[in-house]
């Protein structure tokens, strides 16, 4: 069982999680940080090669979640152009694909292993999709997309793995190819979530930054970076809201607390 909220109140700590929080002050040292950085794209695609396309779960909720992929034709059957920056395998992809005949979709994403995968998919089509490999922070998106083009973007957990400095960067590179009007929708790891409470002391790069284990880093949102990150780079907020859920395993007696900024922001 599960239940979900949404609302604007961060998740309150319980006080053990709050001190463990609060002694884990160490940060990796700077030469690794770096190190982490020159190699984040070979930790990406070292990640898909262990998983190959077994490790996410196909996203059948985008479209509940985001009903804007109806909401933004005009008329029922309108041609849409989307994109989806950081694909990872096509497990938001493909579920979108089957089930709206009416989208052409550009996907993109850092990892040259990924792209490889989403290309092999029997139900990759180039009439349909066009996928690329491509760096959101340095490697331009006009090179691949026509500037003020798509009708919608999502950025599904893929802003939380970009260093927090390189962030602006990304939605700047999208803005380029978003048309007037049109938005992002965004759904990514949000502040105290079950995860970030699980890196073991010496995780710890920054202010809800953290690097896990196989070298692929996660960021942390609160509402007011994002809304920040967002506004700084010329986007106006339409929703931007944390998503609470609380997981029950009840073999194990355990409640996982998720926690999830799902947001949307449009361009003017």
């Amino acid at each position: 069982g599960a239940f979900q909220q949404k609302g604007h109140s961060a998740r309150i700590l319980s006080p053990e999680e709050a001190e463990r929080l609060a002694k884990d002050r160490v940060l990796v040292s700077e030469f690794k940080q770096l190190k982490l950085e020159k190699e984040a794209q070979k930790n990406w695609d070292l990640f898909y090669k262990r998983n190959s396309t077994n490790f996410f779960k196909d996203r059948h909720w985008t479209t509940r979640e985001f009903q804007e992929l109806k909401a933004c034709r005009e008329f029922a059957d309108q041609k849409l152009t989307i994109l989806e920056a950081g694909c990872g395998v096509g497990n938001c992809l493909f579920p979108l694909l089957e089930e709206d005949l009416n989208i052409f979709a550009y996907a993109c994403d850092f990892s040259p292993r990924a792209v490889e995968y989403v290309k092999k998919n029997a139900l990759y089509s180039t009439e349909r999709c066009k996928a690329f490999q491509c760096d959101l922070t340095k490697d331009d998106l006009l090179e691949n997309i026509p500037a003020d083009s798509v009708d919608v973007v999502t950025l599904i957990f893929v802003l939380s793995a970009v260093h927090p400095d390189k962030m602006h960067l990304v939605l700047k590179n999208i803005y380029k190819v978003l048309k007037p009007g049109k938005c992002v929708l965004f759904r990514d790891y949000g502040l105290y979530d079950h995860a970030m409470l699980r890196f073991k002391s010496g995780s710890k790069l920054g202010e809800n930054f953290y690097v896990r284990q196989d070298g692929t880093r996660s960021y942390f949102f609160t509402e007011e970076f994002l809304s920040q990150l967002f506004n700084a780079e010329g986007y106006e907020q339409v929703v931007n809201e944390y998503v609470q859920r609380e997981t029950v395993n009840r073999k194990e007696d355990l409640r996982v607390p998720r926690v999830f900024l799902q947001s949307k922001f449009r361009k003017p």
